[in-house]
């Protein structure tokens, strides 16, 4: 070999540590990162279907079906037929995560009906007492009159978390209202959230789903005033009354960036609500409906991770893109369930009124301490007694199959009333 030749083997040798020093180093950070990362738990709710239970990306894509986003961060997420329930496809869907402001879609649901909205009331000091550090204000002041109508329009649009304690107030408190909350969680089958606060502010234990806030925003879409107020990009607010002045008011504007638009965010086409939300352990969440072409699409990003501006929005917009697109073209991976009160016949309304009514011995019943692993799948047959003739017991069989085949045909589509066909206001 030339001198040349072993020189140059030498220097190869000497360098090829370095060289290969470099990949090996961005594997390690790469899988230190990965390790870092929360993962989903491998148990969760079945809720909705079984596939639906199961971690990672569910979609079941059929002959010319595009591909989901690749762009996609949330540590969980859902794209659902708002009207037929169809779930088109989802990521982690039952994974119980810290909901920030979208816990509001709740409290608005629970609360919303039994309050005139044209009802005035005068705010004490007390009412604005509890409200959390860093909290988002609408501006509320104390012996300020406001109308009902005025604060649940603080709610939606500012994300007033002193609105909020105001309402709770007006509905016999905190306490009440939260348990309220529970319970209508319960009622709409939502059994992956646990309410701690009213308004979503990081609390220990407060968790919700993406198929949660997905059905809660189902359930509040049923509402008129649910659909104008999650609908509204800007109102005026009213400002404090000084003594001999006329009372002024400043405008508020919706924070749903989907629907107002903002630096870097285009209004979504089609875009009719909901709410988003962020805090320090939610990070970003985001719940939106969209309608477009007669297809009304529900779709939640919970936690993205990406470092772009307006993650969450950016990321549901490209998953409603995605799933209009997709529409007839993808088998469903599992629905959003009907109410409880609509999925055993009850006569519960539309408007939720029926709350409370749920078994507290089935899983997610407020004292039976169990994880809400999905509804009881035994039958009452297998629970029950085994008396009466054959005869009997087969007619009762049939019956009973016939109304099940009957209650699914009816509840599996629970469709919104008047659909929103909105477009963004500028």
């Amino acid at each position: 070999m030339s001198a040349s030749r072993r020189t140059a083997w030498a220097v190869a040798v000497a360098l090829l540590p370095a060289l290969t020093a470099a990949p090996a180093a961005a594997a390690a950070e790469a899988g230190t990162t990965d390790e870092k990362a929360p993962k989903p738990p491998a148990v969760m709710s079945t809720v909705g279907g079984a596939q639906l239970g199961r971690p990672g990306t569910q979609v079941r894509p059929a002959a010319g079906a595009p591909v989901l986003p690749k762009d996609v961060t949330g540590r969980s997420w859902i794209v659902a037929d708002a009207e037929s329930g169809e779930v088109l496809a989802a990521h982690n869907a039952h994974w119980r995560l810290p909901p920030a402001s979208t816990l509001k879609m709740l409290f608005a649901d629970t609360v919303l009906p039994k309050l005139p909205r044209e009802q005035q009331h005068t705010v004490t000091r007390g009412e604005l007492g509890g409200v959390g550090v860093g909290s988002s204000l609408v501006g509320i002041k104390e012996d300020q009159t406001y109308s009902v109508h005025d604060l649940w329009l603080g709610v939606f649009l500012r994300s007033g978390n002193d609105a909020v304690h105001v309402l709770s107030a007006m509905n016999g408190g905190i306490p009440r209202t939260v348990r309220e909350m529970q319970e209508h969680a319960e009622e709409l089958q939502a059994l992956d959230t646990r309410v701690v606060t009213p308004d979503g502010y990081d609390e220990q234990g407060q968790v919700s789903s993406a198929y949660d806030l997905t059905l809660i925003a189902r359930s509040g879409l049923q509402k008129k005033d649910f659909r104008e107020y999650c609908a509204t990009a800007r109102a005026q607010f009213p400002g404090e009354q000084k003594p001999g002045k006329k009372r002024e008011s400043f405008q508020i504007q919706n924070t749903n960036r989907l629907l107002t638009g903002d630096f870097g965010v285009a209004p979504y086409q089609g875009m009719a609500g909901v709410k988003n939300g962020t805090t320090t352990m939610a990070g970003s969440t985001f719940t939106g409906v969209a309608e477009r072409d007669g297809k009304v699409l529900l779709v939640t990003v919970m936690n993205p991770s990406s470092k772009e501006g307006h993650a969450v929005y950016k990321e549901t917009a490209r998953l409603l893109d995605w799933g209009f697109a997709a529409a007839g073209k993808v088998e469903p991976v599992g629905e959003l369930v009907p109410p409880r009160s609509a999925d055993t016949g009850s006569s519960g309304d539309s408007d939720g009124g029926a709350r409370g009514d749920a078994d507290e011995s089935a899983p997610g019943g407020g004292q039976s301490g169990k994880e809400p692993y999905g509804p009881d799948e035994a039958s009452a047959a297998s629970r029950g007694g085994t008396t009466g003739a054959g005869v009997a017991v087969s007619v009762a069989i049939v019956v009973l199959v016939l109304l099940a085949v009957a209650g699914f045909l009816v509840n599996r589509r629970w469709p919104l009333p008047d659909p929103a066909r909105r477009r963004p206001r500028r």
